[in-house]
């Protein structure tokens, strides 16, 4: 799945105002609870930590056991409910809502965070492939939105989904991920306007090529993990700093979150000059004919 560097300076005896929002993010999510899909690894795990710094009651769900007992083994002492589910299943992902209800009696903030990507072309793409990123990344994020909603309007809460630059300008060899992400991106906006009068912000995170397992598990033409990341990693905005810039825009109620200067570049040529947007972005995709990101 496409946040600005602070530069803290210590000036006594004036707070920093960088200290000053931090205790004011502690004091707003203190005692909230905050329901994250996919929580295991990369933003979502990322955000975890964010979140339980600030004192949230955490609830997350995730495929790997293995991963969610690591999690509890990292914070005994905090309020953290997992369970292992698989978002494209919707039984899943009312079981996760289910038993967060039962564990917090009521959720505040739901982050729809899990999702998987793809990485083959249309042409030689087996439909399997498309089904498979559209039930995890597009119906998860339905599924446990409409189970957790009743519980969000009564707290006049938050709901984010994680959404991608991919929303909003289609990548070649990501039909089915770019799909998925408009899809999450006008589902979010249609129930936004939907709730405009019940207190209750929706809002969908666009961050750019961001540190994760994502590309690594990306599904290859064979609807099979493709086991390696074709990108730089090492170029990409950090996790942790996503999971930062998405705190304090669920902080400030914010309607959207593009993130990099890239992401933020990209969406706006897309917008005004599309035809240009189909060069650049066959040009970094593509070398030779051949799909090499």
């Amino acid at each position: 799945m496409l946040t600005h560097s602070f530069k803290v300076f210590f000036l006594p005896p004036i707070i920093s105002p960088i200290f000053a929002t931090h205790v004011l993010t502690n004091k707003m999510f203190k005692d909230k609870v905050v329901a994250i899909t996919g929580g295991s690894d990369g933003i979502g795990k990322a955000l975890i930590d964010e979140f339980i710094k600030h004192g949230a009651k955490i609830a997350t769900c995730g495929r790997n056991h293995d991963k969610l007992y690591h999690l509890q083994v990292q914070y005994p002492k905090n309020l953290l409910h997992t369970i292992v589910a698989d978002v494209s299943n919707e039984n899943d992902c009312k079981r996760f809502i289910d038993t967060t209800l039962q564990t917090f009696g009521g959720i505040d903030i739901l982050i729809n965070n899990a999702g998987i990507s793809m990485r083959a072309l249309v042409k030689d793409v087996d439909l399997n492939t498309i089904k498979k990123v559209m039930d995890t990344n597009f119906w998860g994020t339905v599924y446990c939105t409409k189970f957790a909603l009743d519980s969000v309007m009564e707290r006049k809460g938050t709901i984010v989904g994680v959404s991608s630059i991919a929303g909003y300008r289609g990548l070649p060899g990501r039909s089915g991920y770019s799909a998925s992400k408009h899809a999450i991106n006008g589902w979010l906006e249609a129930l936004r306007t939907e709730l405009l009068d019940k207190g209750v912000n929706v809002m969908w995170v666009c961050p750019g090529f961001t540190t994760s397992n994502i590309r690594n598990v990306a599904l290859n033409n064979d609807a099979k993990p493709q086991g390696e990341s074709p990108m730089d990693e090492s170029k990409m905005m950090t996790a942790e700093e996503c999971a930062r810039h998405i705190v304090k825009a669920i902080e400030k109620r914010k309607r959207t979150l593009v993130l990099t200067f890239t992401g933020k570049q990209t969406v706006l040529m897309n917008k005004f000059f599309p035809a240009w947007a189909d060069k650049l972005v066959r040009n970094y995709f593509f070398k030779n004919g051949e799909l090499i990101k």
